[in-house]
C-alpha cells in the first residue's frame, strides 16, 4: 500500500498547517505513521490520494448516516448552491430545518442555527448562564463539548488523545466557574451540587458520551440529573452533537426517555455540510437577541447550502434507516469482539444502538479514567493493522466506530474479516510498537 503523495503532501503541510492537519483529531500522533490524504469519497469508500480504498468507520465524525456523496444530499446542496452560497438574511430553508428539527427532538420548542458543535455549545452555556443569573457550570470529566475556553477543561476527543488536561491558553478566570466532576458517579454529583447547587447555571452532559470511546449512561443516571437540575434550579443541558439524529431521530433523549432544557446538536443536522444548533424550551430560548438580552449572532449561521444538505439528509430517516443503522453496527461489533475472544486479546466492545468502541482493558467502562487507564498501544496497534487490510478506523482510541447506511452485507462481511485477521495480528505481536 502506497502513501507516497499522501507523505509529501503531509510535508508539505507541516510548513503551512500547525501540525499539518487543521483539527488535531485527524493526526496519527497517537497511532503513528502519516495521515491518509484523501480524495474523494463514495458510498462505504474513501479513496485516499495514493489510490488506496478503505472502508470508512469514521464518516466525517459521524454525520454522513448514509455514506459518502449520497445523491439526494448531493442535488439539495447543488440547486441551493446555484441560487447562492449566502445572503446573511433568512431563508424558507432556515424555517423549514428548524420545524423538522422541533418535530423530532421531544426537548426543542424554539432551536437557533449556528456553524459548528463548538459555537452551539458555547451558545447553549451563555443563554443558561443569561437565563438563570447564575455563573457555575458542571460538567463530567472525558466529555467533550467544543473548545470554548470554559467547556475545555478535562474535556475528551482530542484533548485526551493528545494527553491535554485543559490547554495553554485558558484562563484561570475561564475556567473557575467549571466544576468537575466523573460521569456515572451519583455521590460526586449530589456533593457538587449541595455545595455549589445556589450557584449553579447548567448541568452540561453528553447523555452517551462517545469522546471518550463510547461509555453509556448506568441505569437511571440521566433521569438522576434531571432530578439534581430540578433540585437546584440549574438548567440540564444535553450535548447531542453525537448523539443527536444517529441513535433515532430524537436521539438519546428520546431513547432514554429523559427531557433536558437545552439541547446541543450538530454532525447530522449539516448533512456532512457546516451546521449545528442549539434549542430548547421557548421560555428559556426567548432569553436570545433580538427578543433577550443575551446576545448571540453568527454571519454565515443558517448557511442557505448546508441547510439544503441538513433538510435532504433529515428528511431520509426513518424507523428502517434506524434498523438498518443497528443492525450494522452490531454486525461490526461482534465481529471485533468474536475476533478478539478468538485470538486470546483482551478488550471491551461496547455498543449503544448505532454506536460502538474498542477499548483494550479487562474491565467493563464506567467512566474516563477507565477508558485513559487502557492500552492505548493495543489500539494503534490495532489501527495499523484495519488501515494495512483497508478498513479506517478514528486514529485514537478516544473515539467510537461510526456506521452507515452504506455498508451492504458484503462490506460488513470484509471489515469481520478484516477483524479477525488483525486480532491474530495483534496476539502474535503484543509488544512491538505500532506501524
Amino acid at each position: 500500500m502506497s502513501t507516497d503523495v499522501s507523505s509529501r503532501l503531509f510535508e508539505r503541510a507541516q510548513a503551512s498547517i500547525p501540525g499539518g492537519v487543521n483539527s488535531p483529531v485527524r493526526a496519527f500522533n497517537s497511532v503513528g505513521g502519516i495521515p491518509r490524504f484523501i480524495d474523494r469519497g463514495e458510498g462505504a469508500t474513501l479513496i485516499d490520494v495514493d489510490g488506496n480504498h478503505y472502508i470508512d468507520l469514521v464518516n466525517s465524525w459521524g454525520p454522513l448516516l448514509f455514506g459518502h456523496a449520497r445523491r439526494e444530499v448531493i442535488e439539495a446542496a447543488t440547486a441551493a448552491m446555484l441560487k447562492g452560497s449566502s445572503f446573511g438574511a433568512p431563508t424558507e430553508g432556515e424555517v423549514r430545518l428548524a420545524e423538522q428539527i422541533i418535530d423530532a427532538v421531544p426537548s426543542i420548542e424554539k432551536v437557533r442555527l449556528v456553524n459548528s458543535g463548538t459555537e452551539a455549545g458555547m451558545s447553549a452555556v451563555r443563554l443558561a448562564r443569561g437565563a438563570t443569573g447564575r455563573d457555575k457550570l458542571l460538567k463530567f470529566v472525558g466529555h467533550y463539548h467544543g473548545h470554548s475556553d470554559a467547556l475545555l477543561v478535562a474535556a475528551g476527543s482530542g484533548v485526551a488523545t493528545l494527553g491535554i488536561p485543559g490547554s495553554p491558553g485558558v484562563t484561570e478566570g475561564a475556567a473557575k466557574d467549571t466544576i468537575l466532576v466523573p460521569w456515572n458517579d451519583e455521590a460526586a454529583v449530589t456533593a457538587a451540587i449541595d455545595l455549589h447547587g445556589d450557584d449553579l447555571a447548567a448541568i452540561l452532559c453528553e447523555p452517551v458520551p462517545a469522546n471518550m470511546n463510547l461509555v453509556p449512561p448506568a441505569e437511571g443516571f440521566l433521569a438522576f440529573l434531571r432530578a439534581q437540575a430540578d433540585r437546584s434550579g440549574a438548567v440540564l443541558v444535553f450535548d447531542e452533537v453525537i448523539s443527536g439524529f444517529r441513535l433515532g431521530r430524537g436521539g438519546a433523549q428520546a431513547m432514554h426517555g429523559v427531557v433536558p432544557d437545552i439541547t446541543v446538536l450538530g454532525k447530522i443536522v449539516g448533512g456532512g455540510f457546516p451546521l449545528a444548533a442549539f434549542g430548547g424550551r421557548a421560555e428559556l430560548m426567548d432569553h436570545l437577541a433580538p427578543d433577550g438580552p443575551v446576545y448571540q449572532a453568527g454571519t454565515l449561521s443558517g448557511n442557505p447550502v448546508a441547510v439544503a444538505a441538513g433538510l435532504a439528509q433529515l428528511e431520509l430517516l426513518n424507523d428502517e434507516v434506524y434498523d438498518c443503522l443497528e443492525g450494522a453496527t452490531r454486525i461490526v461489533a461482534d465481529g471485533f469482539t468474536d475476533a478478539f475472544a478468538s485470538a486470546g486479546v483482551r478488550a471491551q466492545v461496547t455498543r449503544h444502538g448505532t454506536l460502538a468502541g474498542i477499548v483494550f482493558s479487562e474491565s467493563p467502562l464506567h467512566r474516563y479514567e477507565d477508558v485513559a487507564a487502557a492500552d492505548h498501544g493495543a489500539y494503534a496497534r490495532l489501527f495499523h493493522a484495519m488501515l494495512d487490510r483497508g478498513v479506517y478506523l478514528a486514529p485514537s482510541g478516544y473515539e467510537v466506530l461510526f456506521s452507515s447506511m452504506a455498508l451492504e452485507q458484503p462490506v460488513l462481511a470484509r471489515i469481520v474479516e478484516a477483524a479477525g485477521e488483525a486480532a491474530e495480528e495483534l496476539a502474535g505481536r503484543p509488544d512491538e510498537a505500532a506501524g
